[in-house]
């Protein structure tokens, strides 16, 4: 559709005037209301989904990835069409947005950030980049922010360190990675995609990849932390004094006549020696203990295997220095879903690794919002708002669930009703004894269902 006010522009390239007459002020009937045409979309013109002429109140998913011209109607062929200006790969990647299931209500904050509408910044010389979410992305997501970094060949995250807790996934490649704590302990390791790390917040670490690059996931206790302000070593030496740079080490000025002339953040390095033995370094206090250390290779972890996916989680249990971050990796196969649950004691960050999904924040007394999700997006469901993770795809969906707490552990609704006695659940929602029956007395994490996301018959395998 073209925009119908256009300027009329002279020979000259200029014309008319910044400002209207006052004339034009309202209540004016010498201004005739001009015959449009229709700005309903005919029917023609579109097409429905699978599922879209459903009864709206059973909120099928609907997949808008193929239809022609998507448009907002939900329960029949009829409804409130848009015939834009409007961005429709938007539409199209946020069906539950733009036609909302009908039991959606009230109003909840958004709990949706793609990592592909950051600012994405770029290293020194091609070495890597980074783009990160926090409040001013996502203003709901108060207790927990996020980094997505990539790492070149070689290249480091120079000396560094935070004011908040660095909780970290690696999403594929190998990294090393250092660190000295306070006590003066060391400690060094090597990483690969699935493996997990911490850092304390004040503990000085670098992060070098290995020859053939990487990425990793980084959650910070913080929803206010910026990337943008880490502590680096080559600030450090550069923003004190150069005659006190050279009393501290007891050297001449001159020997650091060579520093970095700024910041280097992300930069190219030297390739790190493949034995970890050539960087081992250690003073009087030793090597950091096994129980403390700053790595977990949650690589080789077995996941706890389920009808419809798999779990793994990791918190202060098996990852003791890691003390407020717990963790699970979850995989949801097609039709699948991560059950409704709620936390009773943190916020939940999650990144999606891979597929898509959607889920519904229902929260107190009586709103709920549905959101769409797909590779490389964070969501965010305030504690103890109740949710589920729904696959919406062909392939299997895996997400990271973050939380701020000692364990992992949540509110399942099947077993919270499991273990409620029958009689009370009948009175509740006028369900028979078979329906009660069903119900679980152990947590399912994941329930399957059908992959034909268009029926209404949900008991499929």
């Amino acid at each position: 559709m073209r925009f119908s006010l256009l300027l009329k522009v002279g020979a000259s390239g200029v014309s008319g005037s910044l400002r209207g007459p006052a004339s034009l002020l309202g209540n004016n009937p010498s201004i005739p209301v001009p015959t449009e045409p229709t700005t309903v979309v005919p029917p023609d013109e579109f097409e429905l989904a699978p599922g879209q002429t459903e009864d709206e109140q059973l909120g099928l998913y609907l997949d808008l990835s193929k239809v022609k011209n998507p448009q907002p109607i939900r329960g029949g062929s009829t409804g409130p069409t848009d015939p834009g200006p409007r961005t429709e790969a938007y539409d199209r990647l946020n069906s539950d947005l733009f036609i909302p299931p009908g039991t959606d209500s009230g109003d909840v904050g958004n709990a949706k950030w793609p990592f592909g509408l950051s600012h994405n910044r770029h290293g020194l010389a091609g070495a890597g980049w980074a783009r990160q979410q926090n409040v001013d992305q996502l203003p709901i997501a108060t207790a927990m922010a996020g980094v997505n970094m990539r790492l070149s060949p070689h290249a480091y995250r120079e000396l560094h360190w935070h004011k908040s807790g660095e909780w970290a996934l690696m999403l594929n490649g190998s990294v090393r990675i250092t660190a000295v704590n306070e006590a003066g302990q060391t400690f060094v390791d090597d990483v690969t995609a699935g493996d997990v790390w911490f850092f304390p917040k004040g503990v000085p670490h670098s992060i070098q990849a290995f020859e053939n690059g990487c990425e990793f996931l980084l959650v910070f206790d913080d929803g206010e932390f910026s990337e943008d302000e880490t502590f680096l070593v080559s600030e450090l030496m550069e923003r004190n004094p150069e005659s006190v740079v050279a009393k501290n080490f007891r050297t001449s000025v001159e020997t650091f006549k060579k520093l970095p002339d700024g910041q280097l953040w992300i930069f190219p390095g030297t390739p790190a020696p493949k034995n970890i033995q050539d960087q081992n370094v250690t003073g009087p206090a030793g090597f950091l203990p096994k129980e403390a250390s700053y790595s977990y290779h949650l690589s080789q972890q077995q996941p706890y295997r389920v009808p419809g996916g798999s779990i793994k989680v990791i918190d202060p249990a098996t990852f003791p220095i890691a003390k407020m971050f717990s963790a699970a990796l979850v995989t949801v196969e097609p039709g699948a879903m991560r059950e409704m649950h709620w936390h009773t004691t943190s916020d939940e960050w999650t990144y999606f690794l891979q597929g898509t999904a959607r889920l519904t924040v229902y929260q107190a007394p009586a709103s709920s919002r549905t959101f769409d999700f797909s590779a490389g997006n964070v969501g965010y469901i305030p504690v103890p708002n109740a949710h589920y993770l729904e696959n919406t795809g062909s392939e299997p969906l895996i997400l990271l669930e973050v939380l701020q707490a000692t364990s992992y552990s949540d509110i399942s609704v099947n077993q919270w009703l499991g273990l409620t006695p029958k009689q009370i659940v009948k009175d509740h929602l006028n369900v028979d004894d078979a329906f009660v029956d069903t119900l679980p007395k152990s947590e399912p994490f994941i329930v399957p269902g059908n992959k034909d996301m268009t029926t209404t018959n949900f008991t499929g395998t």
